[in-house]
C-alpha cells in the first residue's frame, strides 16, 4: 500500500511538473527560435539593446522597493499589536488582509480611477507623483496577504511577549521595541515578504497599464504588439527574476528562527 501510494505522489509531481515546465520549456525554445538555421540569442540581444528595457525594469524596480517600505512600516506595526495587544481583533484582519485574493486588480484600480480622478476631491491621477503613489498603494493592497503572512509567522517563530516585556522593563517605548527588538528578531519573515511583493510587483501589468504607468509587464505587453520572438525573451527573464525571488526566500528560511515546543 505504501509502494502504490509512494508511486501515485510521484505520478502527481511528474504531471505538475510537466504542467508547469513544458509551457515554459516551449517559450524558452522560441524565444531562440529567431533564426531558422538554428538556435541564437538575438532575441535577448534585442532586448537588453533596447532603452526601455532598462527603464521600465528600473522603474517597476523602484516602485517595488517603495511598495516594500511601505509594507514594512505598515504591516510590522498592525500584525505586532494584532498579536500582542488585540488577539480579539486578529479573525477580522485575517479576513480583511485575504481581500486581495477574491477582489480583482482590475477592480481595485478601476475603484481608484473613480476615487482620485482628475474631478475628485484628491485629483492623484492628474500628476504623475500621484499616479505613482496610487501605483504603490495597490501593489501594497495586492501583496498585503502575502506580506501579512510572512511577518505573521516570523512573530509566531520568536516569544514576541517577552521580549517586549524586557525592553518595555529597561524603559524602551512601543515604536523602540518594534524598531531595535522584534524587527530584527523577525529580519528573515520581513525580508521574505518583500522577495514576495518584489516578485508580485515586478511583472504585473493590469494596474500599471490602467494607471499608464511605464512599469516592466506594460513594456512586455508593448514589445508584444510588434515583434514576436521579443517578448518570448522578456516572459523568460520575468519568470527568471521572479523564480531567483522565490530562491532567495527559499535562502532566507534557512536562517528563520523555529519555535521549540516544550
Amino acid at each position: 500500500m505504501k509502494t502504490v501510494l509512494r508511486l501515485l505522489l510521484w505520478a502527481a509531481i511528474a504531471v505538475a511538473g510537466i504542467y508547469f515546465l513544458l509551457p515554459l520549456i516551449s517559450t524558452a525554445e522560441f524565444s531562440l527560435s529567431i533564426r531558422r538555421d538554428g538556435y541564437s540569442l538575438d532575441a535577448y540581444r534585442s532586448v537588453f539593446s533596447d532603452p526601455e528595457f532598462f527603464a521600465t525594469l528600473g522603474y517597476s524596480a523602484v516602485i517595488a522597493i517603495c511598495t516594500i517600505i511601505f509594507g514594512v512600516v505598515l504591516v510590522v506595526p498592525m500584525a505586532y499589536f494584532v498579536r500582542l495587544r488585540l488577539p480579539w481583533l486578529k479573525p477580522v484582519i485575517e479576513l480583511v488582509v485575504m481581500l486581495p485574493l477574491v477582489v480583482p486588480p482590475i477592480v481595485l484600480v478601476f475603484g481608484y480611477l473613480r476615487l482620485f480622478s482628475s474631478s475628485s476631491v484628491l485629483p492623484l491621477t492628474s500628476t504623475e507623483m500621484g499616479s505613482n503613489v496610487l501605483l504603490v498603494c495597490g501593489y501594497m493592497t495586492l501583496s498585503l496577504p502575502y506580506f501579512y503572512r510572512a511577518v505573521d509567522s516570523g512573530l509566531q517563530a520568536i516569544d514576541a511577549r517577552t521580549l517586549t516585556d524586557a525592553a518595555t522593563i529597561l524603559g524602551a517605548s512601543p515604536i523602540t521595541v518594534i524598531r531595535l527588538v522584534i524587527l530584527p528578531n523577525i529580519l528573515v519573515s520581513v525580508l521574505s515578504g518583500a522577495f514576495l511583493t518584489f516578485a508580485v510587483v515586478i511583472s504585473e501589468f493590469v494596474m500599471a497599464s490602467l494607471l499608464t504607468r511605464p512599469a516592466f509587464g506594460t513594456y512586455i505587453q508593448k514589445v508584444g504588439v510588434a515583434q514576436a520572438y521579443e517578448p518570448a525573451a522578456l516572459v523568460i527573464l520575468s519568470f527568471a527574476i521572479t523564480w531567483g525571488a522565490m530562491g532567495m526566500i527559499q535562502l532566507l528560511a534557512r536562517f528563520a528562527p523555529q519555535r521549540h515546543e516544550r
